[in-house]
């Protein structure tokens, strides 16, 4: 009996300015070249977030689109509470990462709303953080692509996901980047991120996989490509 997991996509249109769908892709090719067969629910506005969703993406978007879809997270908190209670594994990448916190304020003073999931709130700020990134995880360095002006702020600085190495990562200030919370990934890294790190994408496929059958047994794949292009991104400037 062959394995299957389910990836639903939250707002791949709405949310989608860097090109996190990017995930999306790495994650199903990934799955599929080990025989793990995938079912995707991309879930836009007004869609139903599926109840047996494995793993669950999310990307960045302007501070207008992030408003736009305030009001539908609404009705889709309390399912994403109960699966991230559950295990479900979860990447939130910029402005689905603000919003997954309890609140994310504008530089106008708009006061959006979150989900209150993740134990984080955003600050806008005068301060463009742009450009290439790495942090030290524990699963090695990941590296990304960075462009925000929002400052996220933990509760507790434990639960950050990685140390930055180069870039601002979640303020600018502590030397932090992401939340890492049961097996919800929030970050700040564009790239997609995903495509220049197997060894994190492989992390998320793992923990799903372990989650719904008990064991991952991942194979190992030739990566040879992806880790070119993360060493590329790595010795680029700012």
């Amino acid at each position: 009996m062959s394995r299957v997991l389910h990836v639903a996509h939250l707002y791949p249109v709405e949310m989608n300015i860097y090109g996190d769908t990017g995930n999306r892709i790495v994650l199903t090719k990934r799955l599929e070249w080990r025989g793990t067969d995938v079912k995707v629910s991309l879930v836009g506005i007004g869609d139903e977030l599926p109840n047996d969703s494995d793993i669950v993406l999310g990307g960045g978007a302007q501070d207008a689109v992030q408003s736009a879809v305030e009001a539908d997270l609404a009705r889709k908190a309390s399912k994403l509470a109960r699966l991230a209670e559950e295990g479900a594994v979860m990447l939130m990448v910029c402005g689905m990462y603000q919003l997954l916190g309890r609140r994310f304020v504008t530089a106008d003073g708009q006061d959006i709303k979150g989900m209150g999931i993740l134990p984080i709130e955003t600050l806008a700020s005068h301060d463009r953080m742009i450009g290439n990134t790495a942090y030290q995880t524990p699963w090695g360095t990941v590296v990304g692509y960075e462009n925000h002006s929002g400052k996220t702020f933990l509760d507790d600085q434990s639960l950050a996901w990685g140390k930055v190495i180069k870039g601002a990562g979640n303020n600018g200030a502590d030397q932090l980047e992401g939340c890492l919370y049961h097996n919800i990934f929030g970050t700040y890294s564009h790239g997609p991120v995903l495509s220049k790190n197997p060894h994190f994408a492989d992390e998320l496929i793992s923990r799903a996989l372990i989650r719904k059958y008990g064991k991952s047994n991942l194979k190992s794949l030739d990566d040879t490509v992806e880790l070119a292009a993360a060493k590329t991104a790595l010795a680029r400037s700012r």
